[in-house]
């Protein structure tokens, strides 16, 4: 045997002795989380104790306290809190009556106003119903068949997409644009049909934008069962009506705190490998799966690095975000502070997509980055995480996407999540222990990956 075919050879062996070293650490991890683990039970005192917590609220102010103690009691060597100015819209009291039937009056039925949404300062707005599924239609309406009426935006969610979140992003533009465009015309209100997989009648609440060139209406979202019903009263010719009532609105802006822990790395102490999810919810539910199961999941990456004595090579840095779902201020200011100290951060993995049982790990990076880790996938396929090839992040973690910071996502079982996502049911019950922890575990092998070896 030659030098040359020597020196191969000693390096097959070292890499499979790296390998083993790597699995008999992932299963570690594993026995570590699903034995001992305790992202499930800060996620019931999360969810029972702090309840929901929209951006601004008192709810939030407590969450944030509660995320500094859980992360120094998970063992972050530094634990500190990063200010952030979130914007403070109240919810307020609402209603919503339907006439379907002239021969029966208003009924009152299910409804959430949208994020950020103008109420009707407690008046009742009444109105004739128009119904368009698309924005095509919508635009292809004459301009009195607009004004002052209530548009009935009722798109449905495409439940023939299998990827669940490729139907939201399909769906989801109806919510987030559909009012600002039915304000530009001079429409009174917009009622939308709740963007939710769900054969059910729970509205779901979430974001909306107005422009600054439109003057705000109301809009609100109604579940899949009431506007089916009223889909039906409209097609067979029936002038449907809608009575609003709510005091939704603004309150400007409030100071709230991104919380941040972190174990330095002993060898490349300036190598931040993030992890993290959002610290708010809206203002309904629990905020269980969206986003508290994010929050203990990452939580849980720093105890159980702290547990079993490992030493990370690179600096493990956990952020709980303050205001992702009607602002992302904390993901912007994060990102405007880790330019102004020049921090370099060569991955940065979020949860914000359910505490459900994981199924991959989204890649957002150049290709030899994506093939790198993609290279450790038989690692991984013991513990049911077997899907690398999506390009998936998360909304917290943009603004450093955006500046070339490689991201990733994890991927839990997507088929449930948009039945409870923005509801009043997203709350701790819904959540499987076992599946919690399991994200937990993918997410903290991967972080162990990435500590050790770099992203090359």
């Amino acid at each position: 045997m030659n030098c040359r075919h020597l020196l191969l050879a000693v390096c097959c062996l070292l890499s499979l002795e790296a390998q083993s070293q790597d699995s008999v650490m992932f299963r570690r991890i594993s026995d570590e989380i699903m034995l001992r683990g305790t992202c499930y039970e800060n996620l019931r005192v999360l969810c029972k104790q702090i309840g929901h917590r929209l951006s601004g609220s008192p709810a939030a102010a407590r969450a944030v306290d509660w995320g500094f103690d859980a992360l120094k009691d998970a063992g972050a060597e530094k634990v500190w809190l990063q200010p952030v100015d979130v914007p403070h819209w109240v919810r307020g009291k609402e209603s919503l009556k339907l006439r379907l039937d002239p021969k029966n009056g208003f009924e009152e039925v299910p409804m959430l106003s949208l994020g950020n949404a103008v109420g009707t300062d407690g008046k009742v707005l009444e109105g004739d119903i128009v119904m368009v599924t698309t924005f095509d239609e919508f635009k292809a309406l004459k301009d009195e068949e607009v004004r002052d009426r209530i548009i009935f935006i009722n798109h449905r969610f495409p439940q023939e997409m299998i990827n669940t979140f490729e139907g939201y992003g399909a769906a989801g533009p109806y919510r987030w644009m559909g009012p600002n465009m039915a304000a530009g015309r001079k429409a009174a209100g917009v009622i939308i049909r709740s963007i939710s997989t769900g054969i059910d009648d729970a509205p779901h609440t979430g974001s909306l934008r107005y422009a600054d060139t439109v003057k705000p209406i109301p809009a609100i979202a109604i579940g899949n069962m009431t506007a089916d019903r009223l889909e039906a009263a409209l097609k067979k010719g029936i002038a449907a009506k809608a009575r609003i009532q709510s005091t939704a609105r603004m309150l400007g802006t409030a100071r709230s705190y991104n919380v941040i822990g972190e174990i330095k790395g002993t060898e490349y102490p300036d190598q931040i490998v993030l992890v993290g999810g959002h610290l708010d919810s809206w203002d309904v539910g629990e905020g269980a799966h969206d986003d508290g199961a994010g929050c203990v999941q990452s939580i849980e990456v720093i105890r159980t690095l702290k547990a079993l004595g490992i030493r990370p090579k690179r600096t493990v840095r956990a952020v709980l975000f303050m205001n992702e779902e009607n602002g992302l201020r904390g993901g912007y200011a994060y990102n405007d502070s880790a330019v102004a100290n020049n921090e370099k951060h060569i991955l940065a993995l979020e949860s914000d997509a359910g505490g459900f049982s994981p199924r991959g790990i989204g890649l957002a990076m150049e290709r030899p980055r994506r093939e790198f880790i993609q290279s450790f996938r038989h690692l991984f396929l013991p513990y049911g995480v077997y899907d690398f090839e999506q390009e998936e992040g998360g909304a917290d973690i943009s603004p450093l996407q955006r500046r070339g910071v490689p991201v990733s996502g994890l991927i839990p079982d997507p088929q449930r999540y948009f039945d409870l996502h923005h509801t009043p049911n997203d709350v701790f019950e819904r959540v499987n222990h076992r599946e919690l922890k399991l994200g937990a575990v993918a997410m903290a092998q991967l972080v162990y990956l990435i500590t050790q070896y770099g992203l090359k």
